[in-house]
């Protein structure tokens, strides 16, 4: 899939690095495959590498693929001019969160903005 994976971690965790697979997915496509999830990475046959990368390629959606999906999705949110669209194209959180407070990783740091200088009585 082009990312190249720790060899020395179990195949579980290891095909957690490839975009698009979690933990669950990842531990179902030891189960289909048929080979053990604590086994390292680094000791799997070439022909078990080719079953998993078939069987990513046939019945999942990962890396370049899946990225490509997500930013079509949000392009057209974006086009139909939505709400989702409208927060996404803002950079402010799409699924409802407060932005009082908090809201700093959409939003990025803070930029501070100049308080209204107080009007002295002239006396």
């Amino acid at each position: 899939m082009g990312v190249d994976i720790p060899n020395d971690k179990p195949t579980w965790i290891s095909l957690t690095y490839l975009y698009g697979v979690g933990p669950r997915t990842a531990r179902e496509l030891c189960v289909k495959v048929g080979i053990s999830q604590e086994r390292k990475a680094g000791e799997l046959h070439e022909d078990e590498l080719s079953r998993i990368a078939g069987l990513l390629e046939t019945e999942y959606t990962v890396e370049g693929p899946l990225r490509r999906q997500i930013a079509q999705n949000i392009q057209r949110l974006n086009r139909i001019v939505c709400y989702r669209g409208m927060r996404h194209r803002r950079g402010l959180p799409v699924r409802g969160q407060r932005t009082r407070t908090n809201a700093r990783t959409r939003k990025g740091p803070k930029k501070t903005v100049a308080g209204k200088k107080g009007v002295k009585d002239l006396r």
